[in-house]
């Protein structure tokens, strides 16, 4: 899973968007199937199309935390962008892209692309 993230700024300065998050299921705590066996176990019916959430998938160092929260302690120490730019928490007008995909010797990847939302303001 890659995650970046374009300020405001950025998108009006045509700066390109910054990786700030790099994470890898291999850090999972539970494999994809013990977390289907777990799911089961309890009873519910699985069906096909179900989606099961990991939560965060965070890694040994820094910059493959799962979160700009545990990324940035909470706010407590924020991320310097290479144009200078702090960020803590998200603000408005900032883009985040997800990109997730998969590989493995062997077989075709697989993935979703590019996956952008913008923050909006509040109404």
């Amino acid at each position: 899973m890659e995650v970046k993230l374009r300020t405001r700024r950025m998108l009006s300065a045509g700066e390109d968007a910054v990786t700030i998050i790099t994470s890898n299921m291999r850090h999972l705590y539970w494999t994809p199937q013990q977390l289907l066996t777990h799911h089961a176990s309890s009873g519910c019916q699985m069906e096909a199309g179900d989606l099961i959430g990991t939560g965060t998938i965070s890694g040994p160092v820094d910059d493959q935390l799962g979160s700009l929260l545990e990324l940035t302690v909470n706010g407590q120490q924020p991320v310097r962008l290479p144009n200078g730019e702090m960020r803590s928490y998200l603000e408005d007008g900032d883009e985040v892209t997800l990109k997730g995909f998969c590989r493995r010797e062997g077989f075709a990847p697989i993935g979703f692309g590019d996956c952008s939302g913008v923050v909006a303001a509040a109404s």
